[in-house]
């Protein structure tokens, strides 16, 4: 399985638009952060992980020529807004399918209404095949078995995945006990940290190194950092073995 980290920063990114903050002024590229998201390559099987407003971006720097499915976290604009960037993928392969919360899809069918529409429907609009996703109900795409995680992104849920020994969560403030059971010991565990000061919808680092030590992951990977946290070199000499700081068109391999 190979992960691809298309984006690992908040939902301003970094460098934030007019910011003279000096971690977005770095020259250092690993200090540059598109929004969050991730490509899961296993076997013939191409997954991504949210649709942000710089997936087009992402799509050209990865070289990402098929995607079998689209997940999504949760309805927040920096895990959506790219959906119209789909149009590529569609045109080559047909409809799209996605996989959602019911409360995330029909979000998305209200704000892109003209991709879900079947009548009438623009022609050069793309279209998906949605697919609900349930609490503690496993899903397959392709042969690969999908384990959704529930969360908490303040009084939001939200839904991280499993594949094999793989954990993807993002925009996570708290998780119940039987969700944690569930990734135990899994060999790389992606986790959302966003800063050291504490935040009320987000782990700040304090937070996220507790929740590494219930999980025990073998390899941790931070992502959905903001400029806040410091300089990405900086921020690595702080961290306990085996975590690590994600950065965007990293690629690892499970």
């Amino acid at each position: 399985m190979k992960i691809y980290f298309l984006g690992t920063g908040t939902s301003q990114g970094i460098p934030v638009i007019g910011s003279q903050h000096s971690v977005c002024l770095s020259s250092d590229s690993r200090d540059k952060r598109l929004r969050v998201s991730v490509w899961m390559q296993i076997e013939d099987t191409s997954i991504v992980v949210d649709c942000g407003p710089d997936f087009r971006q992402q799509m050209l720097v990865s070289n990402c020529q098929h995607v079998d499915a689209l997940l999504f976290t949760h309805e927040h604009a920096d895990h959506t807004a790219g959906l119209d960037d789909i149009r590529p993928f569609y045109f080559k392969q047909g409809n799209i399918a996605i996989y959602a919360h019911e409360r995330v899809l029909k979000n998305l069918e209200k704000r892109f209404d003209y991709i879900f529409q079947t009548d009438d429907k623009y022609p050069g609009a793309p279209s998906v095949t949605p697919n609900q996703i349930k609490e503690n109900t496993p899903f397959q795409v392709n042969e690969i078995t999908i384990e959704p995680i529930n969360a908490w992104h303040g009084n939001l849920q939200v839904f991280g995945y499993k594949l094999r020994d793989f954990v993807y969560l993002t925009d996570v403030k708290s998780m119940e006990t039987s969700e944690i059971e569930k990734i135990k010991h899994c060999k790389v565990l992606v986790i959302n940290c966003l800063r050291e000061e504490p935040h009320t919808t987000h782990f700040n680092l304090e937070e996220v190194l507790h929740f590494i030590s219930l999980v025990q992951p073998k390899k941790t990977y931070l992502t959905h950092i903001s400029h806040l946290f410091g300089f990405h070199a900086e921020i690595e000499q702080q961290l306990p073995q085996d975590v690590y700081v994600a950065y965007d068109n990293l690629e690892i391999t499970i």
